[in-house]
């Protein structure tokens, strides 16, 4: 469970890599953002790694003016397990450098190995200059 969150935060909120970030979902994952507007920047619902991959680049892209860094020795997070052992809880208050800290909370369902379904809480807003 930590293992492959930390390496989710890593692919995404800290590289920026789609390729990296695909790769941690199962072939038919799921990444949905329900907090995110119908038709806005960032996709409110990716299914299978292809549309995770593409979706995910084109958010980076479009984010590419954003010199922000996620600072890692102020941001936290805590894990939660649930009585379903294939899911998690996240709990996470990520601080940019030189911005206030934005929390949100992710719920993960994993499967061999993988992220099969992730529901992202958060205010695409908040994370954008």
């Amino acid at each position: 469970m930590r293992q492959l969150f930390e390496r989710y935060i890593h692919a995404g909120a800290i590289t920026r890599d789609a390729d990296a970030l695909a790769g941690l979902f199962t072939p038919d994952g799921i990444l949905e953002a329900p907090f995110a507007p119908p038709g806005g920047d960032y996709p409110q619902r990716l299914e299978g790694r292809d549309a995770i991959r593409a979706g995910m680049a084109a958010w980076y892209a479009r984010a590419a003016e954003d010199t922000r860094t996620v600072d890692i020795t102020r941001s936290r997070y805590i894990l939660h397990t649930t009585a379903d052992p294939d899911v998690f809880i996240a709990e996470i208050d990520t601080a940019f450098t030189d911005s206030d800290t934005v929390s949100l909370v992710q719920i993960f369902r994993v499967r061999d190995g993988g992220i099969a379904h992730l529901r992202d809480y958060f205010a695409p807003s908040l994370v954008t200059p």
